[in-house]
């Protein structure tokens, strides 16, 4: 059987916490927080599962805080735990199967993570695989017969538990603040944390949040080292930002640079949006449409499904086709059910 220590940082988590820790707690031969500046009980509460509670001066940096953590495991592996996750007890023994029969061999367990889609994330689907159960010593071995060399791709295996996220708010306005901050303070973002804040900012953003991103967008589609892909999504963020401010020059040029070489859904809604507050509502209709039934989704599946059928349903009624708003209507509930 392998040996486990538990990993979380947290902060302010009274509310949460306890249940989190119930859930998880007996599974761990050692579990080990770091505390990043609570004002709440979170800590008493802490202590009454562990000893092994740390302080840990906060530096806007989330990786610090976890490698900090890491450093002070023991045991052959590390999971990594959230205050607001929570093992069901049907998943609970699961775990504790996997604890019994781990090959040694295997260096990261991904776990599912689920009820991603209560709050606003960065996360378009209610379940998907995340690394949870990370190896502590990772031993490099060599391959091959000839022309032989050190294993560099970890050994992953996908598991059979599901974790259960169970937020007690959200944290879109923390995580976009966050971004931001880092952007005025020109320490940039490479491809993914470019890609997930342009995501958080379409799934949650609010307008006063895409005013604070127009300047760093622009930046992205200004710049030639980044790809097609970061591209298309710079675009996405500063049309929707520019439909918020009526800045009809950038609207156009955001949308054209994207419709130019290949529409997506993300942008298409944002021109059913544009006419249907022109009260045109033909004309959005025909956006809505090929958002939904034309394009793929880049950044916000929902520009793909509810937002665009929303949209289409809005039209119909207004255009006094309540036939043609049905039909949406029934799209939208088979969207809502899957």
């Amino acid at each position: 059987m392998i040996t486990i220590s538990i990993c979380m940082i947290v902060k302010n988590e009274e509310k949460i916490l306890e249940r989190c820790l119930k859930s998880i707690a007996d599974l761990a031969d050692e579990i080990i927080i770091a505390d990043t500046g609570s004002t709440d009980r979170t800590k008493e509460i802490a202590a009454r599962f562990t000893e092994h509670v740390y302080d840990f001066l906060w530096t806007d940096d989330f990786s610090e805080a976890r490698n900090f953590v890491f450093s002070k495991a023991s045991m052959e592996y590390i999971y990594s735990a959230d205050a607001d996750e929570v093992l069901s007890p049907e998943n609970r023994e699961r775990f504790l199967t996997l604890k019994r029969t781990l090959l040694p061999d295997i260096e990261i367990v991904q776990m599912k993570y689920a009820n991603q889609l209560q709050f606003g994330t960065v996360y378009n689907y209610d379940e998907e695989y995340r690394p949870k159960l990370f190896k502590r010593i990772r031993g490099f071995v060599w391959e091959g017969s000839i022309h032989e060399t050190v294993r560099l791709t970890p050994v992953v295996f996908d598991s059979d538990i599901v974790i259960t996220h169970m937020p007690g708010e959200s944290h879109a306005k923390r995580d976009l603040a966050n971004f931001h901050r880092h952007c005025i303070q020109g320490t940039g973002l490479n491809k993914r944390l470019c890609g997930l804040y342009a995501r958080e900012l379409m799934l949650a953003g609010d307008e006063e949040d895409f005013r604070q991103a127009y300047s760093f967008f622009q930046s992205v589609v200004g710049d030639s080292e980044r790809d097609r892909e970061e591209f298309v999504q710079a675009c996405c963020v500063l049309a929707k930002a520019a439909r918020f401010e009526g800045n009809l020059i950038d609207f156009f040029k955001f949308t054209s640079k994207v419709v130019a070489e290949e529409a997506c859904s993300e942008i298409c809604c944002e021109m059913g949006h544009f006419y249907e507050e022109a009260q045109d509502y033909e004309e959005a209709a025909v956006w809505y449409y090929n958002a939904v039934y034309e394009t793929q989704p880049v950044l916000s599946i929902r520009t793909g499904g509810g937002e665009s059928l929303e949209g289409l349903i809005r039209c119909y009624e207004t255009m006094n086709c309540p036939q043609q708003a049905e039909i949406y209507r029934e799209e939208l509930r088979k969207a809502e059910q899957r």
